[in-house]
């Protein structure tokens, strides 16, 4: 498995984080929870959780290759409604 986190700091981050969630939930699993949500791919979770000053998500993938693609669809989906503050600052690290 391979593990990336990234927080973005935003006061929308649970906005985001809903958007994103009722988006994906037409064609995956998905589960929205109290300031939280997790989003199942094919080879990936999605696992995002927000407060009043950052959206954090954690990508587990089946491998890099797997992950990196995973990192750039979920920040490329957040940035398109967060239009108004885009792009966000994504600073992906390993864990």
């Amino acid at each position: 498995m391979a593990r990336s986190v990234a927080t973005v700091p935003t006061e929308n981050g649970w906005k985001y984080l809903q958007q994103l969630c009722k988006h994906w939930s037409h064609k995956l699993d998905v589960e929205l929870g109290e300031k939280s949500g997790t989003v199942r791919f094919a080879e990936a979770t999605a696992t995002m959780s927000a407060d009043e000053v950052g959206l954090t998500v954690v990508i587990d993938a089946a491998s890099d290759e797997v992950l990196e693609r995973i990192k750039g669809v979920v920040a490329s989906h957040l940035d398109r409604f967060a239009f108004r503050e885009a792009p966000l600052p994504f600073e992906w690290r390993t864990v």
